[in-house]
């Protein structure tokens, strides 16, 4: 029996087409899925190069970071007592020793009033010998010789008096200094009260600074202090506060703190500014790490950690408490211990749970380039 021959050419063009379409939509179907299929294979995330610190425990000096100036520890003006022309005055400069002759002015008046009170206290006390024994013989009253005993004394006030403004003709340095100013000059006429001269030692220096009163309970008298002078070429030194003020600045809401240096070469110069770093309290065993480090945002205080498995090391998130800082460095009250490896550089660049590359590993603050300056020679603060 004849079978009819099927031909694709004998089907009509619509359907035709619609095969063609299917046949089409098929095949890219197939290869979408299979691209598909690849991309949806694990990739693992490229890791993130970092640096890290070990943490280990160690001591922390909390310190108080000042800035004060330099004064003269002995700065006086050397006024007159006494009237006259000024007839010598020491040059700027010139070293005086204690109790050595600054200025003298013209006494030749002092010296005439002295005579006078001595010749009236020796005729005062010659009559006083006179009367005595007559006053012991009842030949003159009581009244009598009380009036001439009072007037001895007068006589004798008076000669000192006299005696006292003759002295005072010459002015005394009242400790060893130089002359750093002149208010007169030699000739010009003084009075009591004028200026002549002002008297500085520089050879020991104090300190002032001016300290927020949030820490008036933590410095006190003999609380070390350390003085940075790098600038003028003196170095950094220790010293002790000598001196705490009682009373709170209304303006800057500080009280006022000294401390007394050596200075026998003269480096250091009154008005001078000077970085202070005042002991507050030594924390031991601490757990420190570069403020650097430390991550913050609007959930809180933060750091990441590398937590190294067998397959790779990954980053994590810890929440920090925080105490005191300085010089870079912040001690952490809770969230990390010892042994915690903590990423110090490229910690924005990580997630929690990333993969992390550690590039370095440090196991101090300074080699990680965070030096805790001058915390090894801060002595340790007095105790009650």
């Amino acid at each position: 029996m004849h079978r009819p021959t099927v031909s694709f050419l004998s089907w009509s063009r619509p359907v035709a087409a619609a095969l063609l379409l299917s046949l089409l939509a098929g095949t890219t179907a197939c290869t979408n899925g299979a691209a598909s299929e690849g991309a949806g294979q694990g990739r693992t995330p490229q890791a993130s190069r970092v640096e890290t610190l070990v943490l280990s425990p160690s001591s922390f000096t909390d310190v108080v970071s000042l800035t004060g100036s330099v004064e003269a520890l002995d700065d006086a003006t050397l006024s007159a007592q006494t009237s006259g022309p000024v007839t010598m005055l020491r040059d700027l400069g010139t070293r005086v020793e204690e109790d050595e002759i600054v200025a003298e002015i013209d006494a030749e008046e002092a010296e005439a009033a002295v005579e006078q009170a001595r010749a009236q206290y020796d005729l005062a006390q010659d009559r006083f010998q006179r009367q005595q024994p007559l006053y012991r013989d009842s030949v003159i009253s009581a009244l009598e010789f009380e009036q001439v005993r009072s007037e001895r004394n007068q006589a004798r006030a008076a000669l000192s008096q006299a005696q006292t403004r003759l002295n005072n003709a010459q002015i005394r340095a009242p400790f060893a200094g130089s002359i750093e100013e002149r208010f007169t000059e030699v000739g010009e006429q003084a009075s009591p009260g004028t200026r002549i001269a002002r008297l500085v030692n520089t050879r020991r220096v104090k300190v002032t600074a001016g300290v927020p009163e949030r820490y008036a309970n933590d410095i006190q008298a003999g609380t070390p202090v350390q003085l940075d002078f790098r600038r003028y070429g003196a170095g950094v030194r220790t010293a002790e506060v000598t001196f705490v003020g009682s009373t709170i600045d209304p303006e800057s809401r500080t009280f006022s703190i000294e401390a007394t240096v050596s200075n026998e070469r003269g480096t250091l110069k009154p008005e001078m500014g000077v970085n202070l770093r005042v002991t507050r309290a030594v924390i031991d065993s601490a757990i420190t790490i570069p403020r650097s480090a430390v991550v913050r945002d609007e959930s809180g205080t933060h750091a990441y950690v590398a937590e190294r498995t067998d397959s790779t090391d990954v980053a994590r998130k810890r929440t920090l408490a925080l105490g005191p800082s300085s010089g870079g460095l912040v001690v952490v009250e809770s969230g990390l211990s010892a042994t915690d490896e903590v990423i110090v550089v490229g910690q924005n660049d990580v997630s929690p749970g990333a993969p992390v590359s550690i590039a370095q590993q440090y196991d101090s603050t300074t080699a990680a380039g965070t030096p805790y300056e001058g915390s090894s020679s801060l002595p340790t603060p007095p105790t009650d």
